[in-house]
């Protein structure tokens, strides 16, 4: 069966014109309030004091994490809230008598707009785009658009969300008569090496009598191929053409052709449009897999929420690309949105640099989280949110497949096949394990990673073909180690052998001391690729190479995201999600460079761990491990070999690996191909940091949006070694015309905000600043500094002070930068010492410094060093008391209702608090994610009173769905006597909430929910 595919461009521009369809940016000047007033929507109201931004725009992200954020643990606790925007525009007096459209890529949620007053519609689906008619309710001179974002109702998905117009607007204006809003579809029926069939539909709004359509076909180079041109006879016309020698579009070579549509009156263009589309065949094989113009291919991919990276949800086209490149660097050839569309301008850039993209739309057919669109609007709006995402997208040579759901079962998946169908018969439907007997693709999510999947499989067969939609699930912390294996679950049956590194543990820091984990989960992940749900991802690579019918995988996830923090990592202060093999700064985790030597051809080599381990006991034996494509690789210590190995096709043969004690000095790794060196890379032992390496990467504007430049901070040592545990915080001081999108180092518990704060700390030795360029910028410069130095002071107490000023964009101006600090409390302004030179200090001294540039202070700053500062450095026994556990939920981390507060006035409770209904009716809903498949699962309520006689009874819930009642009985005491209420739960795969609800007796304290 063969697929094809045309990628809709949208030229857009401050005002471009292809004749009379004029298509304007409406990205800026826009006046923003997080309230609600009804009179918002007013033509005339008062905004003069509202915050004026330009779109995209997330105002989660910009407030930051909030301990009892709206979004809850899924949302990285963010808060939701309700938004008004509103802006003044132009309407020349010729434009009245056109029809001009207000045209969004992404608003969430429930967005409602008004022009001069006048109510418009709503859209409930945050990550769909629209548009609307405005044109009757515009006149000449200054009109008003008032956008209304309702996230009151919280949470609504499982994961983090943007809030607000996070995705590109613009303004359309056409003739009258012109091609209807996603109309054109582009289909090539037939594709053979000498010749290809291209059909051209579209769609008329208006008159057309006396009128032509014309369509005309250009090659890649721009040269024209052929076009047809012929008196519109109906309002649906439809154009077929034979091109010579096609080119075929693949992810090795994205080649795309373009197709210009109009219509004429006479010699004159009224309307005019320009598509692109590629020529490519799809077929799907039960037994063999995948095939792409011919050849089989496996697809590697990953899933990849729209909010995973440095800036939530509001993406430029510049940050985009350089995050979908990122991905493309690691040899991904495919891509899974997940769980929703996104805003057109993911396509165009999957389209040019060569990503095949499985589209999905929903997440849910129903309510999975709390106050999501499945709950919302689903029933009423599902078909009008399908027809705009099939029809927007599906010329788009990236995409070769449609997904209607994840981890969702209805009686609705034929009709939505069937509905989808019509749209485009182009191309075939799965789902991440949503009704796959209704799919012509069956996809599974994380069921697909365990070895009684796999080997069920291979025995028994496929009825059909086979994607693995959501696997791996693996973690790894960027510059972190262990060398035990940790499953997220504790080791689930079906799983796949992962033995430990060594026999017993030889690291020993953390982020958080493990006496204040709040449960078991709260570790970093280690980067040994060992820490996990139920398989590695060298060995999931293993089996999808070699099994014909594994058509292949899309990994969770490309980038860490914000969000889910509770389900892998515990809960606060964890707020992000760390599954990525890029963290959220855009920082390459070790995983990153396992995929490279699998999925690349460029020679390359990549080794760790770091070799920097001062706490270590000289001898410690340390797995070196080195991913490289080449075909052998030697290792040096101090320039004394230590012999070479080949990596190899076994899972745990696809690093090579060496057991080598510790000693400091310099490790070397060489790589060798035909026996010829073809790449090397070195770590040597470093001393406490002293230099900030700034880095400057520009991110040319495009489509409508001006540069992005990305500045990255790294501790070194005075041999310009990277020092692997820097912590210090970087400082930065903006000026000219740039913008602070964000500062991120990837750290998981970093609450400090990332949009409003004037500094970010080193994690691991690096951090990241993102700007984005104003409108007509000309001159842009940060002065960046820090207080550098160990933490703990246990390698020297010898600190340094490291200030720069660096030229973002413009003319490089010269800046005289004076530093002075402190030691002793004192304010530097006032009685600072000037810095010459490094200083010594004692434990517990708090270092104060300003920056002054050209006489002015520019900076404050301020850094603790101290032997209770920074990472916990522990022992082998620092984690005993969390031997065995099973996994704990937090009540307080549930979703409260009815009179339900926490609290924590009492003892020996689990967590943050726990949760009291104090005589009065309510309830807690935990939400538990299953990535095995479904099973009974033993559970039990921790709880606690002492109210004599009561039973304090709670009807128990799953999924909402009523199980039994539960008796509590008296423990003994309101103040420590806490005890357990045992339940047996059949957990479905996926998402699951599990909720207990009082039954007119009010109910106990309820500290925890614990899964054995």
């Amino acid at each position: 069966m063969k697929k094809f595919f045309v990628a809709l461009f949208f030229s857009l521009g401050v005002s471009l014109m292809y004749s009379q369809r004029i298509e304007t940016n409406f990205n800026n000047n826009w006046n923003f309030i997080l309230e609600d007033n009804p009179s918002f929507s007013k033509e005339n109201v008062d905004d003069i004091n509202w915050k004026n931004l330009n779109v995209p725009h997330d105002w989660s992200f910009e407030k930051g994490v909030r301990k009892g954020g709206d979004q809850g643990q899924g949302g990285g606790y963010h808060d939701g809230g309700i938004g008004w925007y509103r802006k003044y525009f132009n309407i020349k007096k010729e434009s009245l008598s056109k029809i001009t459209y207000i045209n969004f890529d992404g608003v969430y949620m429930n967005s409602e707009v008004w022009i001069n007053g006048n109510y418009i519609a709503k859209r409930p689906y945050g990550y769909i785009s629209f548009r609307y008619d405005i044109s009757k309710y515009l006149k000449e001179g200054k009109n008003t658009i008032a956008v209304r974002v309702d996230n009151a109702l919280e949470p609504s998905a499982r994961w983090y969300h943007p809030c607000g117009i996070y995705a590109p607007v613009k303004l359309i204006e056409v003739n009258k008569t012109h091609i209807q809003p996603n109309s054109i579809f582009i289909k090539t029926p037939s594709i053979n090496k000498n010749k290809a069939q291209v059909v051209v539909d579209a769609a008329i709004n208006g008159e057309i009598k006396k009128l032509k359509y014309e369509v005309k076909l250009f090659s890649p180079e721009g040269k024209e191929l052929t076009n047809n041109c012929e008196k519109l006879e109906n309002t649906n016309p439809s154009y077929q053409f034979e091109i010579e020698n096609p080119q075929l579009w693949s992810p090795e070579s994205p080649t795309l052709y373009k197709a210009v549509t109009q219509i004429l009156d006479g010699k004159k263009v009224i309307d005019e449009i320009e598509t692109r589309f590629g020529f490519k065949t799809v077929k799907w094989e039960t037994k063999t897999g995948f095939w792409l113009n011919g050849e089989n291919v496996k697809l590697k991919g990953v899933c990849e929420h729209w909010e995973g990276g440095p800036v939530g949800g509001a993406w430029t086209k510049p940050m985009l690309r350089w995050k979908l490149q990122s991905l493309k660097d690691m040899g991904i050839n495919a891509i899974r949105p997940s769980h929703n569309p996104t805003p057109p301008m993911f396509y165009d850039i999957c389209d040019e640099i060569g990503l095949l993209v499985m589209d999905e739309i929903f997440d849910g057919w129903h309510k999975k989280a709390p106050q999501d669109y499945g709950k919302q609007a689903f029933d009423e709006w599902w078909k009008r949110d399908v027809k705009e995402w099939i029809t927007r997208d599906r010329n788009h040579a990236s995409i070769f497949v449609w997904s209607l759901g994840n981890e969702t079962h209805s009686d609705v998946a034929p009709e939505m096949v069937e509905f989808g169908r019509n749209l485009d018969p182009t191309r075939l439907f799965t789902s991440g394990a949503g009704n796959p007997e209704d799919m012509d693709i069956q996809g599974v999510n994380g069921g697909s990673e365990t070895k009684s999947f796999i080997d069920n499989k291979i025995q028994k067969g496929l009825e059909k073909p086979f994607i693995s939609t959501e696997a791996p699930h693996t973690w790894q912390t960027r510059g972190y180690y262990r060398t035990q294996t940790w499953w997220r679950d504790n080791e689930l049956p079906g799983t796949y052998e992962l033995p430990n590194l060594t026999e017993k543990e030889i690291f020993f820091y953390e982020g958080i001391n493990p006496k204040n984990w709040r449960n078991r989960k709260q570790s970093f992940n280690s980067s040994y690729d060992n820490t996990t749900v139920r398989v590695s991802a060298r060995k999931y690579w293993e089996v999808v190479r070699d099994n014909p019918w594994h058509s292949g995988n899309f990994r969770w996830t490309g980038f860490d995201y914000y969000g889910e923090a509770g389900l892998v990592h515990g809960g606060l202060p964890f707020n992000l999600f760390m599954g990525g093999a890029l963290d959220v700064a855009g920082f390459k985790k070790d995983l990153f460079h396992f995929y490279r030597s699998q999925w690349t051809t460029e020679p390359m080599i990549h080794m760790l761990p770091h070799w920097s381990h001062p706490r270590m006991e000289k001898g410690t034996v340390i797995p070196v491990w080195v991913y490289s494509n080449a075909d052998e690789v030697e290792l040096f210590l101090n320039g004394k070999s230590l012999g070479k190995d080949k990596p190899g096709m076994v899972w745990n043969e696809m690093q090579c690996e060496w057991m080598v004690p510790y000693q400091e000095g310099k490790l070397e790794a060489v790589a060798y191909i035909d026996g010829k060196e073809v790449k090397r890379t070195s770590f040597s032992t470093a001393k406490q940091p002293s230099k900030l390496k700034t880095s400057l990467q520009k991110l040319a504007g495009e489509g409508n949006f001006e540069a992005s430049y990305i500045i990255t901070s790294e501790s070194l040592d005075s041999n310009n070694s990277l020092y692997p545990y820097g912590e210090n915080k970087v400082y930065y001081n903006i000026q000219g015309d740039v913008n602070k999108v964000s500062m991120e180092n990837g750290n998981p518990i970093d609450q400090t905000s990332r949009t409003k704060s004037d500094y970010r700390a080193l994690f691991f030795g690096k951090t990241r600043l993102f700007l984005r360029e104003q409108p007509n910028a000309k001159n842009a410069t940060i002065v960046t500094a820090s207080i550098l130095g160990d933490k703990a002071l246990y390698i020297s107490n010898l600190i340094s002070i490291n200030a720069a000023s660096v030229q973002v964009l413009g003319e490089n101006k010269s800046s005289n930068l004076e530093i002075l600090y402190t030691l002793n409390g004192e304010n530097p302004e006032t009685n600072g010492l000037e810095y010459k030179g490094a200083f010594e200090i004692s434990d517990g001294t708090t270092v104060k410094a300003i920056v002054k540039q050209n006489g002015k202070v520019v900076l404050h700053m301020e850094e603790i060093f101290g032997k209770n500062e920074g990472l916990f450095w522990g022992d082998e026994h620092s984690k005993d008391m969390w031997i065995g556990r099973g996994i704990n939920i937090s009540a307080e981390e549930g979703i409260l209702e009815g009179d339900t507060k926490v609290s924590n006035q009492a003892r020996r409770y689990k967590g943050s608090g726990f949760v009291r209904f104090d005589g009065k009716e309510g309830a807690i809903t935990f939400y538990q994610e299953n990535d095995g498949e479904e099973g009974d699962y033993s559970m039990r309520f921790r709880y606690m009173h002492n109210n004599e006689g009561k039973l304090h009874t709670m009807k128990l819930y799953l999924n909402d769905e009523f199980v039994r009642t539960l008796e509590f009985k008296p423990t003994g005491g309101w103040e420590k006597e806490w005890k357990f209420v045992p339940a047996i739960l059949r957990l479905k795969a996926g998402a699951n909430n599990i909720r207990i609800e009082t039954t007119g007796e009010s109910g106990p304290y309820i500290d925890e929910l614990f899964i054995d």
